[in-house]
């Protein structure tokens, strides 16, 4: 007679074998070869396809992939075949689609475990057993919520496109110049080794959620975009510079400070999360920027994450060239400091930033 624990994995591996064929479609029919021959491509070019995707390909014959499968790859097939796209274009739009869904369906899986371990007192492998069992339910509105999001930021970037290049005819003075002007912003955690060790997963996990949720609403709310978190720090952007110096003062006085905020009388409960995360840092810049991959580069970004590293906790520093940007707003008040030297900068000025009516 088999043991309870051989019943146990032989019951598991039924469920994943269920739910592998609910969130894929159906079952693995079908062999990379098969989607090369659909797809009238090269099979290298469909075995790019899932490395880009960031998923493993299998043998040429080995059939692990399902009908939507193949209208996947069909589909990145299209954009060259029928809409004359670069390969090397699908290569990075489908390398984005891999990188952000990959991070977003863990971000998602985890909250989901950390909702069932506090909801049910569960401990974290009961937890994610029951995530397990429960997430064929839950897909088709994670789904639908995502291509939800994904349209609603396409029509963003196309308002915003529409707006800053829409009067423009010709190009620029300067062709070689980076393509966006932006007002980029760090928020760096103060002491964030020394505040976090010692913590347990959960523990930890609850501390940078605080952390992220806050700045995250903070920046939304204030008119930018948050581009990505990194660790113990956040970086954003704004198109224009008054705007990114309120957010920047809003970071700096809002995260750190014991807010006794409730929820209910605040417009969607925005502080909420900033109550018990560690006072940050913000380094603030405005100039031209290259955006790909989903992130920005440029010297004006070394510059503010730079510029983090000079300044005190719960303040703002800006370079001279955005001081003077902001210089006729009211709103701001602008304290020249020092000379620094910044590691691969060089000597610079900085400009501590506040708001007007800030003591």
């Amino acid at each position: 007679m088999p043991d309870d624990r051989s019943q146990d994995l032989d019951f598991l591996e039924s469920t994943v074998g269920e739910l592998d064929a609910e969130l894929l479609g159906g079952p693995r029919t079908l062999s990379a070869r098969d989607l090369a021959e659909r797809a009238r491509i090269d099979i290298e070019v469909v075995h790019g396809f899932w490395t880009t995707m960031g998923l493993p390909h299998a043998d040429p014959d080995d059939h692990v992939y399902t009908e939507r499968d193949a209208e996947a790859v069909d589909r990145a097939a299209e954009l060259v075949r029928d809409y004359g796209l670069d390969l090397r274009t699908v290569i990075t739009v489908t390398r984005a689609l891999g990188h952000t869904s990959d991070r977003l369906a863990l971000w998602q899986v985890e909250a989901l475990v950390e909702d069932m371990a506090e909801r049910y007192e569960l401990d974290d492998t009961s937890a994610r057993l029951l995530v397990l069992d429960r997430l064929a339910a839950l897909a088709p509105v994670l789904e639908a919520q995502l291509v939800h999001s994904y349209r609603r930021q396409l029509a963003a970037i196309a308002g915003r496109y529409a707006a800053e290049f829409g009067e423009q005819r010709a190009p620029g003075p300067d062709r070689s110049a980076l393509p966006l002007a932006r007002a980029v912003g760090f928020a760096d955690m103060v002491s964030f080794t020394r505040r976090t060790a010692g913590l347990g997963s959960t523990d930890l996990s609850q501390f940078v959620q605080r952390f992220e949720t806050a700045a995250r609403d903070i920046v939304s709310a204030g008119g930018g975009r948050v581009v990505k978190t990194i660790g113990d720090a956040v970086l954003f952007v704004a198109d224009d510079p008054a705007t990114g110096a309120l957010i920047g003062i809003r970071l700096a006085d809002a995260l750190g400070k014991e807010l006794d905020v409730d929820r209910e009388t605040t417009t969607g409960g925005l502080f909420e999360g900033a109550r018990g995360v560690t006072p940050v840092r913000v380094g603030l810049v405005w100039g031209r920027v290259l955006s790909r991959f989903g992130d920005v580069f440029g010297p004006h970004v070394n510059l503010a994450a730079r510029l983090t590293d000079i300044a005190d906790p719960s303040t703002v520093v800006v370079d001279e060239s955005t001081a003077q940007a902001l210089s006729r707003d009211a709103r701001f008040v602008l304290e020249p400091q020092p000379p620094r030297d910044l590691a691969g900068i060089g000597t610079v000025t900085p400009v501590r930033l506040r708001g007007a009516t800030t003591s």
